[in-house]
């Protein structure tokens, strides 16, 4: 087994690496710009309220890269040995390249995962890809983990949870079909539960995972529901025991707030009769008096838990004597009493779907993913105009990703987003051919997702509903970067009891390679795709170098060698070139 890193190298301290270099976790600090506030903790309720405003625009942005660069770092996790090359016999220039590329993910079922597929079918996990249908897979979660029936015998809640962990690294680091893993993380983070809310919320999350999967290029509004009735979210935010005796708006209050038509579309305290309205007759935002109706729409929509005889299944569950049956009135829609099972709720997902307010506030959300942390707002109103006009198409998701992705902005924007841990962590293991199998039963995979929560983006364990910040100030304080570049070195510096290395830089690194210029360009290239600021350039060469002449081959016999080529890679990693996106 692999020596503790502060061990090893003994010569070769954080501090040291840092004071050598100058560019470890201080320098990317300032990536993006000046050093920003600490990554809000939520507490409470009022929490959830909250909006980072994000940063002003940065000057002196990086240069431009190739369309290659950006494609593969904001519609996926970063390139992998021979993306780049790919991407580049797309067309005979950037724009072609950019439209191959995009239509080609944007069209998922089309594009290769077997190595994908072979590396989850051999993390041998249990309670994944059980099966496609959501309601099957539901079910079976709940006979297994809840009424403690699974086939292994293990009915830990922590099993789904900790299964579904692995495996979206598992997908972010070898799938092919990188655009789909960074929508499904934006949208898990848009509509987001804290996997740890509960035992129920452990083992049902991997379900709403799934709903989220199969529309991810589809349309909102079945989504939306998917979402609303899922174990998880019913679960979280208490609809499950809401009722017309003792109605709780916790769900309606998040759902219009953050799931649709934003906080930027609340009109506070408003009569409803008093919201103006727009051209088309219909309120330009929502007063507290529609989450209240609203509220009132949902009730009875629950799950199966073994009460009231609903036959304890973990399925959705609507409790016909709990709804409130009386008329409502919801964003100027008359919802008149007595309608037919669900219709009241599903009437209110209709109205909040197909409302303008919601199409904006979805595409800024969107355009700040996949732009910048301050999109421009061109863009956020053509991709608002499609949301809002295709809001009953089937495929209204990817027409609003492709407007996006083939606009210009997109592809002449680079800097104006950096890397939060998990795409730094994943991008990283990407660049170097990670060979990391995240299996139940490794020893390392724990101590790498130990190493990976202390960057505070642990996966799908925000507290509040409001989700993980995506703006560049929420991430650039001492706690995520200096975690995020401690656990880049473990990645660099660990191996498994048969001494192969998770990230093998010598095997990697050509025999005809070998002194410090060489070594250095090698892995710029491999790691950037782009040359590197010649300053910076010269900092890691000198690292390298210790001292002799940078055009000598360096003794690959020598341990200290080998150890500081890992440690070369290592800082490459945290450079403020490889955190921009």
């Amino acid at each position: 087994m692999a020596t503790p890193i502060d061990s090893r190298r003994a010569d070769l301290s954080r501090r040291r690496l840092l004071q050598l270099s100058g560019l470890g976790a201080a320098a990317s600090l300032t990536a993006g710009g000046a050093q920003a506030e600490a990554l809000p903790v939520p507490t409470g309720r009022g929490a959830a309220m909250r909006r980072h405003r994000g940063s002003p625009p940065r000057k002196g942005l990086p240069t431009l890269p190739a369309a290659g660069i950006i494609a593969l770092n904001r519609m996926g996790f970063g390139p992998r040995p021979g993306d780049i090359a790919a991407f580049a016999a797309l067309g005979a220039n950037d724009p072609d390249r950019m439209a191959v590329y995009v239509a080609q993910q944007l069209d998922p079922g089309t594009i290769s995962d077997s190595e994908l597929d072979s590396r989850l079918a051999a993390a041998g996990y249990e309670s994944i890809g059980i099966s496609q249908d959501p309601d099957t897979y539901r079910a079976t979660l709940w006979d297994w983990y809840i009424n403690d029936n699974a086939p292994s015998g293990n009915t830990s809640s922590s099993l789904p949870r900790d299964e579904l962990t692995r495996s979206t690294f598992v997908r972010a680091i070898y799938g092919n079909k990188q655009l789909v893993e960074v929508m499904t993380d934006f949208w898990l983070n848009h509509f987001n539960v804290d996997i740890n809310h509960s035992s129920f919320v452990r083992t049902m999350y991997a379900h709403m995972d799934l709903v989220i999967r199969l529309e991810i290029m589809g349309n909102f509004r079945t989504m939306l529901e998917a979402v609303a009735n899922s174990t998880a979210m019913l679960y979280y935010l208490d609809n499950y025991t809401s009722s017309n005796a003792g109605p709780n708006e916790n769900f309606s209050r998040e759902l219009f707030e953050l799931h649709t038509l934003g906080s930027e579309n609340y009109l506070g305290v408003l009569q409803q009769n008093q919201v103006p309205l727009d051209g088309e007759g219909r309120p330009i935002g929502y007063v507290d008096a529609d989450v209240f109706e609203a509220t009132r729409c949902f009730t009875g929509w629950s799950f199966s838990y073994g009460v009231s005889g609903d036959g304890d299944t973990g399925l959705f569950y609507y409790r016909q004597d709990w709804h409130d049956r009386f008329q409502k009135n919801v964003l100027g829609v008359f919802i008149p009493q007595d309608q037919a099972a669900l219709k009241d709720g599903r009437d209110v997902l209709d109205a909040l779907a197909s409302h303008p307010g919601t199409g904006r506030y979805i595409a800024r959300k969107l355009c700040r993913r996949l732009i910048s942390d301050n999109p421009p707002q061109n863009v956020i109103d053509a991709a608002a105009a499609v949301f809002t006009a295709q809001w009953q198409a089937p495929d209204q998701l990817k027409q609003v990703y492709e407007t996006i992705l083939m606009s210009e902005e997109f592809r002449t924007t680079w800097g104006e987003k950096i890397k939060r841990p998990f795409e730094i962590s994943v991008s990283a293991m990407r660049a170097a051919g990670a060979d990391f199998t995240l299996r139940m039963d490794d020893s390392d995979t724990s101590s790498f997702l130990s190493r990976y929560d202390d960057t505070g983006q642990e996966l799908f364990n925000w507290p509040a509903p409001n989700g993980y910040p995506d703006v560049r100030g929420a991430w650039q304080s001492m706690t995520p970067r200096v975690s995020t570049w401690r656990l880049c070195n473990w990645l660099i510096d660990f191996d498994d009891a048969d001494d192969n290395y998770y990230l093998d830089v010598l095997g990697q690194t050509p025999v005809t390679v070998r002194s410090p210029n060489e070594l250095a360009d090698f892995w710029i290239q491999r790691i950037l795709y782009r040359p590197m600021d010649p300053a910076d350039r010269n900092e890691i060469v000198q690292f390298m170098a210790q001292g002799i002449n940078p055009d000598f081959d360096l003794n690959f016999d020598d341990g200290d060698t080998l150890d500081r080529l890992r440690a070369m890679v290592g800082l490459l990693l945290m450079s403020p070139d490889f955190l921009w996106r």
